[in-house]
């Protein structure tokens, strides 16, 4: 339950943005300018603020960001790693998943590229929770469902 004080300094929110930005590549034109300026908000400090937080990341990598905006034109945001797809994508080394998953085959990762990519996602705000194994599990699903097959060991 929250304290009083806590209830009386909360802000209003105006909006709950989410947008997905190359890292290191947010510019305040499409599709980062429209989004924040019809609330208001400081699009050079959002641009400089994602940039520096998303400087280790390779350029051009998708990032997804939640923007929470406040009604006195103030924000906050949280930078979330790439989606499971983008990293099981690069890691087989195709372009798009398979068009008949189950039937045709699009490409293998081993179960090391699975822990590897689990290790990644278990930095997430929304897994740091979770054990690696239930990561695992949810990473080899999404591969199946995109016809990428996971084996013990590649030949």
């Amino acid at each position: 339950m929250a304290t009083l004080k806590e209830i009386l300094t909360r802000r209003p929110v105006a909006a709950t943005i989410r947008l997905t930005v190359p890292a290191g590549g947010a510019r305040p034109a499409p599709p980062v300018g429209p989004a924040l300026g019809q609330y208001r908000l400081n699009l050079m400090a959002f641009c400089k603020d994602f940039n520096a937080r998303t400087q280790k990341y390779k350029p051009d990598t998708p990032m997804a960001v939640t923007i929470t905006a406040f009604k006195d034109n103030t924000f906050e945001f949280t930078v979330k790693s790439p989606s499971v797809t983008w990293y099981l994508k690069k890691a087989a080394g195709i372009e798009s998943g398979s068009g008949r998953p189950g039937h045709a085959v699009a490409s293998t990762l081993s179960v090391r590229h699975v822990y590897e990519i689990a290790k990644v996602k278990q930095s997430d705000p929304y897994c740091q929770y979770m054990p690696l194994e239930s990561i695992c599990k949810s990473i080899i699903g999404t591969a199946n469902t995109m016809g990428i097959q996971v084996v013990k060991d590649l030949q």
